[in-house]
């Protein structure tokens, strides 16, 4: 290894240490003078962040900034947090069950942590005049173009869930929606991870918050996890309230009330379906991991929800590995886990469908390995998910069926 590889090396770990320590002030999970400071810190930042945000909302709320209509219906499903809401669930059965009505729906995504545009590449096109890149298109409904490392996790994995559905990744959401619709014929535009997004206006705005996390400490950036202050629970035509147990939270729901008193509120929990084998694909029953001695990791926003949801099913869980949201693992990192899974008696290691994205299709495992799999119920406020899509996108038509 040269001197510059190990300085590289060297210089990735303490960034990483910083992060993970970043992480956990902002969870408060840190104790210590060295996190009470960061976080006085961080503290005085948030200020400087929250003041952004609400200059930004009184812009567009004034027309100062306009939106731009695309003449098509627009869903915008996202949350008021950063970190796991169960987002990604949700959109896709939300575009599942408006395709299967029909519709010609596409999704667009910003295709957080995908390849963009080198800084290079932005500053030639400056100088020279040159045309933006096109939006990216990670499939056409039929095929996939494009892989994880460049569409990003979430993309990639929507559009290998859901054929027949348009997926597109720009940060200029606006010309996305605007390709979907002349080059595919798109009817219905779902906006992931859009409720920030200010220039294309929803319709309807499905708002997500973590039941086991609402709002975290109800600090903005960079010292909690909220994107924007709990006021703007205003903004959302309907609430999902994800990661439920079916029992009453009395007081998150008087805080949504106090911001919006319209809004209908709809529980949902997210349960695993079934096991897919990693190598065959090959889906497996959750009654495999009973009694069974198994290896985990993650690169998620909320671990120990999955971690949970393993020994619930009678995991014995050996070895708990965590990574940072999005993290990409290398060979390196993956061989480190199944070998220590082995030494610790690890009968098979399982990680998430999220994480698998990141993963080269072509990796050996050591031990049996398997990646989850997600399904959405509907708790209350609706019958089940097919009948809140119908009540949500198609209000007339049923109005019409009761005449």
């Amino acid at each position: 290894m040269t001197l510059f590889q190990r300085i590289r090396r060297r210089l990735k770990s303490y960034a990483q240490r910083i992060a993970n320590f970043t992480a956990d002030v902002i969870y408060d999970r840190a104790d210590g003078f060295v996190a009470v400071l960061y976080g006085g810190v961080l503290f005085c930042l948030s200020f400087v962040f929250e003041f952004i945000a609400r200059l930004r909302f009184y812009l567009y709320d004034k027309r100062i900034l306009r939106d731009a209509p695309l003449g098509c219906l627009v869903v915008v499903v996202g949350n008021l947090t950063v970190g796991g809401t169960g987002k990604t669930p949700i959109v896709e059965k939300f575009a599942r069950s408006l395709a299967e009505r029909g519709r010609r729906v596409a999704i667009l995504s910003r295709g957080y942590k995908s390849k963009s545009d080198s800084f290079f590449g932005k500053l030639s096109r400056w100088f020279t005049h040159g045309e933006s890149p096109k939006p990216r298109v990670v499939s056409d409904g039929k095929t996939i173009f494009l892989d994880s490392s460049v569409a990003g996790d979430e993309p990639y994995m929507l559009a290998r869930n859901l054929p027949g559905v348009i997926v597109i990744v720009d940060k200029n959401r606006v010309r996305a929606g605007h390709y979907a619709i002349t080059e595919f014929g798109a009817d219905t535009l779902i906006l992931d991870d859009g409720f920030q997004y200010l220039p294309l206006k929803g319709q309807l705005q499905l708002l997500l918050v973590d039941k086991t996390n609402p709002f975290g400490n109800r600090r903005l950036l960079p010292r909690g996890i909220l994107r924007e202050p709990v006021s703007h629970l205003k903004r959302a035509s309907y609430i999902f309230l994800t990661k439920s147990n079916g029992e009453k939270d009395y007081e998150l729901e008087q805080t949504i009330r106090t911001y919006n008193k319209t809004a209908e509120i709809i529980e949902c929990t997210h349960k695993l379906r079934c096991l897919v084998n990693f190598k065959t694909l090959e889906k497996v029953p959750l009654e495999r991991l009973k009694g069974k001695k198994v290896a985990c990791f993650s690169a998620i926003a909320a671990p120990e929800s999955f971690e949970r949801f393993l020994r619930e099913l009678g995991a014995k869980l050996v070895l708990r590995k965590r990574f940072l949201d999005h993290h990409r693992f290398s060979e390196s990192e993956l061989d480190s886990v199944f070998e220590t899974a082995a030494a610790k008696g690890a009968e098979m290691v399982v990680t998430t469908e999220k994480d698998s994205v990141r993963i080269e299709a072509t990796y050996n495992p050591k031990i049996d390995f398997f990646y989850t799999k997600l399904e959405i119920d509907i708790i209350s406020g609706a019958d089940d998910f097919e009948n809140a899509v119908e009540r949500i996108c198609f209000p007339k038509r049923k109005a019409d069926q009761k005449k």
